[in-house]
């Protein structure tokens, strides 16, 4: 199965083995990490930036199931 049909991230170079979930679970601790505040600059901007990252993949993970939803609901249109 292609990471396109699967809803998987296209970007392998950002997280080849990241589930949905894992980058969801792991997005939450970050913003909560950065709202907790008492980080210095350098460690707030490279959390930013892994939240920045994370949820690009999340992103695409939802996109591919709007794609597979969509698609799903065209064949059944098809169907009736």
């Amino acid at each position: 199965m292609t990471a396109e049909k699967s809803g998987a991230p296209q970007d392998t170079t950002t997280a080849p083995t990241l589930s949905y979930e894992d980058a969801r679970d792991e997005l939450a601790r970050v913003v909560q990490k950065l709202e907790s505040g008492g980080l210095g600059l350098d460690d707030s901007l490279t959390l930013w930036e892994r939240g920045e990252e994370l949820a690009r993949i999340c992103e695409r993970f939802l996109e591919g199931a709007r794609e597979r939803v969509d698609a799903a609901l065209a064949r059944a249109d098809e169907q009736d």
